[in-house]
């Protein structure tokens, strides 16, 4: 096996935890989303109840990022980048995903908690892209 066989390989793997770390986050703000409504008996819509409206929204929110942030990260193991980047992006974005949904879900309103998600979702994904562009340019 070359190198640059093996360093995908450990990018993938961390593609990989990461990826898996977002589903489980989905699957858990999912869970949050179905709790509510059984809790409050609604079983379509939001019933314009606060807390199935922000459980809603949290899961919503997360469902919109985590693919692009995984196939982000997927296309970052593609062409061979460091694995050690692609923990530092991965784990960022996971921790801004992971914070947004935890804002989001105690208040519709803006808070630091959602503010300082968005700017960890944000600043992996920028700079994933910028990271891909300079793959791809020659």
């Amino acid at each position: 096996m070359d190198l640059f066989t093996a360093a995908v390989q450990d990018s993938a793997r961390a593609a990989a935890l990461w990826g898996g770390l977002l589903i489980l986050l989905l699957i858990t703000l999912s869970g949050l989303v179905v709790r509510q409504r059984q809790r409050l008996r609604i079983g379509y819509g939001d019933g314009e109840a606060p807390e199935l409206m922000a459980a809603s929204r949290a899961f919503g929110n997360a469902a919109e990022y985590a693919p692009a942030g995984m196939a982000a990260l997927a296309l970052m193991a593609m062409v061979g980048v460091t694995p050690w980047l692609m923990h530092a992006v991965g784990a960022v974005f996971f921790l801004g995903r992971l914070i947004h949904a935890f804002g989001l879900s105690r208040s519709v309103g803006a808070t630091r908690s959602r503010v300082v998600g968005m700017m960890l979702t944000y600043i992996p994904l920028l700079t994933i892209g910028v990271i891909l562009i300079a793959y791809a340019v020659p």
